[in-house]
């Protein structure tokens, strides 16, 4: 079996591994957090939550908070399952194990 068997192509971009990493360590995070932090713009940010979404490792909440809009994010099991081995196989492959 390959040692790069287990890099997910789902987390291949370095906004989705982002939004992944601020998931992972929060218990959610809403959109405009996730753009400040990735410096991703409105149209991007939305097309890789929506491939993670679509992916099922993250749920997406929309609310409105007084008149505002909020849309939110929370990982999945899945979602945490298959990050973890995704950072386990990139530290395979980085300590050549």
């Amino acid at each position: 079996m390959s040692i790069i068997n287990n890099i997910n192509k789902v987390f291949d971009h370095r906004i989705r591994l982002g939004i992944m990493s601020i998931l992972m360590v929060n218990e959610y995070a809403d959109f405009n957090t996730l753009k400040e932090l990735l410096g991703a713009t409105d149209g991007n940010l939305a097309s890789h939550t929506k491939a993670l979404e679509k992916a099922e490792y993250i749920t997406v909440e929309k609310q409105f908070i007084g008149r505002k809009p909020n849309t939110r994010y929370t990982t999945t099991k899945l979602g945490r399952i298959e990050f973890n081995k995704h950072i386990d196989a990139l530290e395979k492959l980085i300590n050549n194990q």
